[in-house]
């Protein structure tokens, strides 16, 4: 009777304390106390906020770690994830780092005693207790050894774990004599913990994952191949259902195609080069003054332009790097070693209907999934490359474009020879740099 009398007790003050420190929060909250502090209280907050959060981290890690196979059956859960994502309002991937966190600091109990065992990782245990490591940095620590398995025996991953426990705290220095003494007398301990503190900032999660990478990798030299097996039965690419007008992209590389693709986009993006030219071709038109639509000074420039020669490239470098990807593959498959399609190069065709397009208005479509576009992003798409139009009335094929508009070599010598730069007026960029037109378009029915 007096141990369940103490077990309610430790559980009562537990919640006490924990709705003291909630009680507290929300009242500062509620006086906007923050709000009107200087910046440098602002990041004493942010420091003390960090701590704090992961002390509570620690909380619920260890109330997890410490329950029974059967905690979550108890209150009706199917598992433990669902219990997390209820109890803690959070989602199914978070709940699942909290378990993952907890497997690696959890105790079992001793058959014998009944008294509970050392973690699996008893340094960064402590280390989550002090608030020096978050979740998020438990399992970045824990991960590359975790996935080394039995290949590291349990002496290297405890010298391991109080190695990264120490990188977490920040204490970088190499540890005092073996006798724990100094030559004037004093603790060893003392002032290894001092100097610690001023070693080194806390290491962050993605700091330890490096660490813990570097780690692991030593201690395990032989590992590479069952990672590169499994890197190899888990690379993927999926383009996904078009939503808003595009198609978002999912999947993993392996190293050597991720590294092929950067250098690609590098040599895309090369200032030299200009970086990538944007998806098709397009004309804008300058705007007129007279209707109100410039901010001009009268000779229709913008005053509010400092780049009249338009050498500044608007795009973000993620646009930039996805126009080098359409120029990249646009150069693939046009090349002689790309296998065929029906007997041609892959060539991409736009559907659309006749009156649509004549009209310039409603929907067209491109690729083999019937994407639908508007009718000017068609016309756009179909200006150039080897692209094949296909005009339709009321289900009819009533025009079928030529997919070998697009000017040969020969052709394009003989014109570069000819215009020696672009003849938009006023533009003196060499003619090798530039892209060529029909006089008049071929989206408007000019001959090939």
């Amino acid at each position: 009777m007096s141990v369940a009398l103490t077990r309610m007790e430790d559980m009562n003050s537990t919640a006490a304390v924990l709705d003291g420190v909630v009680s507290d929060l929300a009242g500062m909250l509620r006086a906007d106390a923050v709000g009107t502090l200087s910046d440098a209280e602002k990041l004493t907050v942010l420091l003390g906020a960090g701590k704090a959060l992961r002390l509570l981290e620690a909380v619920v890690v260890e109330t997890v770690a410490s329950a029974d196979v059967d905690f979550a059956n108890g209150f009706g859960c199917r598992n433990l994830n669902e219990l997390l994502q209820r109890a803690l309002l959070t989602d199914s991937p978070g709940a699942a780092k909290v378990v993952k966190a907890a497997d690696a600091v959890h105790r079992e109990v001793s058959v014998t005693s009944g008294e509970r065992l050392p973690a699996r990782y008893p340094a960064l245990r402590e280390a989550l207790l002090d608030g020096a490591v978050g979740v998020a940095g438990l399992l970045a620590a824990t991960g590359p050894l975790e996935r080394a398995g039995n290949r590291i025996g349990n002496a290297d991953r405890l010298a391991a774990d109080e190695m990264l426990a120490g990188f977490a705290r920040g204490q970088h220095l190499p540890a005092a004599d073996s006798d724990n003494h100094d030559s004037d007398g004093t603790d060893g301990d003392d002032l290894d913990a001092a100097g610690a503190e001023t070693a080194g900032p806390p290491a962050t999660p993605d700091d330890l994952r490096l660490f813990a990478s570097e780690v692991a990798a030593v201690l395990d030299p032989d590992g590479a191949e069952p990672n590169d097996r499994n890197a190899q039965n888990g690379r993927y690419l999926s383009i996904g259902r078009p939503r808003n007008g595009l198609h978002p992209i999912r999947g993993n590389l392996l190293p050597d195609t991720a590294a092929q693709l950067q250098l690609i986009i590098d040599a895309q993006n090369n200032p030299k080069v200009g970086g990538p030219p944007h998806p098709g071709v397009a004309f804008h038109e300058e705007p007129d003054d007279e209707e109100g639509e410039g901010e001009g000074d009268g000779d229709g420039e913008d005053r509010f332009n400092t780049d009249h020669r338009n050498v500044i490239d608007p795009r973000t470098p993620g646009q930039k790097r996805h126009d080098a990807l359409a120029a990249a593959l646009g150069i693939a498959a046009r090349h002689q070693d790309m296998p065929s399609l029906a007997g041609a190069a892959p060539t991409l065709v736009v559907h659309v209907d006749a009156k649509d397009f004549a009209a310039g208005t409603g929907w067209a479509s491109v690729g083999g999934d019937a994407t639908p576009i508007p009718v000017s992003v068609a016309a756009h798409t179909a200006c150039t490359g080897t692209i094949q139009r296909v005009l339709f009335d009321e289900g009819r094929i009533v025009g079928i474009t030529t997919t070998d508009r697009v000017f040969t070599i020969h052709q394009r010598r003989a014109i570069i020879a000819r215009d020696k730069e672009c003849l938009i007026p006023g533009c003196h960029v060499p003619a090798e740099w530039c892209e060529i037109h029909h006089v008049i378009e071929h989206a408007r029915g000019g001959p090939t």
